[in-house]
């Protein structure tokens, strides 16, 4: 069994990965934090895949201790990095917090892989980077545009960092600019288990659903969009944890055609927050207490993908429509609430 290193591997997407690289035949090695997670997902994990996969909780901020577990462990065959600070709104107030979090730590990690014969890299990165792109869908070749926050930023620094190194080093990457990962696995075992209030709509809505809070905000009517509401492209998780599998193997196997590859994961399909109110009513059988509030700032109009990059050459295709994530962020929600 090849073993992966998985960054971040008890937060929301990192965990979900963790079980498919286990049903794809890997051994998954976990480093977390615990900053942004719960040391319980590690027993969801379990439940799931039947073994406590092994973990250890390091701060990756401490270079000592990152090059302290490569010397460890010199057998791993690739290192999928999701470890990083996520909330647009914070990293606005705090923003040395994500520049250290987000750029320090990825360093640190590139320093280690450098050293190895060759290395397998693959960065959780975001549709972020193209801000509000001029086209619909978004394919991989839109511009990046100025970031709109720091968050926004050290995920285009981070890619530029990673470019530039794979150029002097045995180190091929691969960037996955996920859309909106929303769901849980089928199990219920693991899910999205935001801090304080969710900053994501999908967890807002299920909190709204089961009664923790009152209702929900809609930020905006007014946008250019049939109903008036921001759209979205809603990936189920299981599809994207299932798409880094795949990129992991193809840089395993050199399928890779250059030393960096990008690819946009999303469904291909855009969602207006009206439409996703109405498809989680018609999973729940329960109605949904909103209310119409101002634009948020940062917020773009419209962002979807065009996903034919990554379904021809990568081979993946997201598979489970928008109902269904919503249906199991719901079974997730009232688990976790019972």
């Amino acid at each position: 069994m090849k073993k992966v290193l998985v960054t971040g591997g008890l937060g929301f997407i990192g965990s979900h990965t963790v079980v498919e690289l286990h049903n794809a035949g890997f051994e998954a090695i976990i480093i977390d934090n615990l900053s942004n997670s719960s040391i319980n997902v590690l027993d969801g994990i379990e439940r799931i895949i039947g073994y406590k996969p092994n973990f250890e909780e390091l701060d990756l901020r401490d270079k000592a201790s990152v090059k302290s577990f490569f010397g460890k462990h010199t057998d791993v065959a690739g290192v999928i990095h999701f470890a990083a600070s996520k909330a647009v709104g914070e990293s606005v107030e705090n923003p040395l917090l994500y520049y250290e979090n987000n750029i320090n730590t990825l360093v640190y990690i590139l320093q280690e892989l450098q050293q190895k014969e060759e290395a397998n890299f693959i960065f959780s990165s975001s549709c972020t980077v193209y801000g509000q792109a001029e086209k619909m869908p978004i394919t991989e070749n839109a511009s990046v545009q100025p970031a709109m926050s720091p968050y926004g930023n050290t995920k285009q620094i981070g890619e530029e960092i990673i470019t530039d190194v794979t150029k002097v080093t045995n180190i091929n990457a691969i960037l996955l600019r996920y859309f909106n990962p929303v769901g849980a696995h089928p199990s219920a075992e693991i899910g999205e288990l935001p801090i304080g209030v969710p900053q994501n709509l999908i967890p807002y809505i299920t909190q709204t659903g089961i009664g923790l809070r009152q209702e929900l905000s809609v930020y905006g009517d007014d946008y250019p969009t049939p109903d008036g509401t921001a759209i979205r492209d809603y990936i189920h998780v299981v599809d994207l944890a299932k798409a880094h599998v795949v990129a992991m193997e193809r840089l395993i196997n050199k399928k890779n055609l250059s030393k960096v590859e990008t690819f946009n994961l999303g469904t291909g399909t855009g969602s207006s927050v009206l439409e996703v109110i109405t498809a989680f009513e018609k999973v729940s059988d329960k109605k949904l207490p909103y209310k119409i509030v101002g634009r948020r700032e940062g917020d773009i109009t419209s962002a979807y993908a065009n996903t034919d990059k990554a379904n021809e050459i990568l081979g993946w295709k997201a598979s489970l429509t928008l109902e269904e994530s919503l249906a199991s962020a719901w079974k997730w929600e009232q688990k976790i609430r019972s």
